[in-house]
């Protein structure tokens, strides 16, 4: 195993060079997460603003992806239309989105046509189109949306154990919004929104390619000088109720959906998150061999699938996990989940388990970083989660030192994933 680490190392030696620098706009630094790439001739760019996804949606669930979507809407003077055109012309690839903490302009382009992106978009900062007419379109749309969601039901399974989960927290809420919320949100409240989240003070630049640091930090700079500094606040750590609440919804459906959940208590900071990752693996996220998918699948044949997985973020932690099954078998299926997870903690995991798991995590790395995207993306999660760049490679050393004795020692020492709360949907 120790010389497999070694190979890998090597191999990331030579693609991976991702650096940390800065840009300074107006009197605001600006970190800068850089990484040179010669494979292709592409460039791609991302601005990441913190404390400014849906977590920041307030009175108006689905505020900040609502406004996301006005930002795709091209320019003021060109319109919509004209935007999208310009940008197909030169094979230009601009996006915005908004995650639950963060809300991220991307563009990637040719290197040769990169500037002209960069120009775009500077442009599109300057004069996003904002108008009452693109307003009413997006707010149809999304309204649109949210009736297909109606037949959807995992995903609404998904957003009742949110509910339940964080109850009378800004994560109670889908990002997507409800009927409700979409029609009370106004031009007015998606122009606050983006005057007061796209600021310097909550941006970080995400930039790679065939382009040079220099190159990349001026394009940021060209950017960022639409902006203004602006403010970023502390963002609120929120845990999941240990209540063990259910909820059941009523729909014209012939399986059974099962979504649950209960508290995590780790945080991004946590020394032990190498070993929440293999527990996690071995539990659920691992798929075929994993705990969930053996007891409810292979043994008892009560599901086509089944996985769950800890989630450890900035903002909160928790477990989840989701199943389907017949209606007939709903009410077993519910108690394997707690059996499994029951003797999980109690018992810890086998040898066997642990030499599986060490296997797969670390012979599947290099797959994690063929790609420039990869990389870039896995530096930034370091650099947001407030570790040094390249700390993944310690966490594999980790997890390639790890015994059983230790391992076993952490899952008993989170009994609280015993506290599970369901959200089902059936007939």
């Amino acid at each position: 195993m120790k010389k497999l680490i070694t190979i890998l190392f090597f191999i990331q030696g030579v693609i991976m060079g991702a650096v940390l620098d800065s840009v300074e706009v107006k009197g605001v630094k600006i970190p800068v997460i850089f990484e040179k790439s010669d494979a292709l001739p592409i460039v791609s760019m991302q601005l990441v603003f913190q404390k400014s996804g849906s977590i920041e949606d307030g009175r108006l669930p689905g505020l900040a992806k609502f406004s996301a979507r006005m930002l795709n809407q091209g320019t003021k003077s060109l319109g919509n239309v004209g935007f999208a055109k310009k940008l197909e012309e030169r094979a230009i690839h601009f996006g915005v989105n908004t995650g639950i903490e963060t809300l991220v302009l991307e563009l990637s382009a040719l290197k040769e046509e990169y500037k002209k992106g960069i120009e775009l978009v500077s442009k599109l900062l300057k004069e996003p189109n904002l108008t009452q007419e693109v307003f009413e379109k997006v707010k149809i749309n999304t309204l649109g949306m949210l009736s297909r969601k109606e037949d959807d039901f995992d995903y609404i399974a998904g957003i009742n154990l949110k509910k339940i989960l964080f109850k009378d927290t800004p994560l109670e809420h889908t990002s997507n919004g409800t009927f409700e919320s979409i029609n009370n949100i106004t031009l007015k409240d998606v122009k606050e929104f983006l005057k007061k989240h796209l600021v310097l003070k909550r941006a970080i630049v995400v930039v790679g390619g065939k382009l040079e640091l220099s190159e990349a930090k001026e394009s940021a700079r060209e950017l960022l000088g639409q902006l203004l500094p602006g403010e970023l606040e502390p963002l609120t750590f929120y845990n999941a109720s240990d209540k063990e609440e259910k909820q059941e919804v009523k729909k014209d459906t012939k399986q059974a959906y099962i979504y649950f959940g209960s508290p995590y208590f780790m945080k991004v900071d946590d020394e032990d998150n190498y070993k929440a990752r293999v527990a996690s693996f071995i539990l659920g996220a691992g798929g075929f061999g994993s705990r969930m998918m053996e007891e409810i699948r292979v043994k008892r044949g009560l599901a086509y699938s089944a996985y769950s997985r800890v989630h450890i973020n900035r903002s909160h932690s928790y477990f989840s996990g989701y199943l389907q099954t017949k209606l007939e078998s709903k009410k077993e299926a519910v108690e394997i989940v707690k059996e499994v997870i029951r003797d999980f903690v109690q018992n810890g995991v086998t040898q066997k388990e642990l030499d599986a798991a060490k296997k797969f995590l670390l012979g599947s790395e290099p797959l994690r970083n063929e790609t420039l995207s990869q990389r870039l993306s896995r530096a930034f999660n370091e650099f947001y989660r407030g570790k040094s760049l390249g700390f993944y490679k310690k966490e594999l050393e980790k997890i390639e030192k790890l015994s059983l004795e230790e391992l076993n020692r952490f899952i008993k020492s989170h009994p609280e994933i015993n506290k599970l709360s369901f959200s089902i949907v059936t007939k």
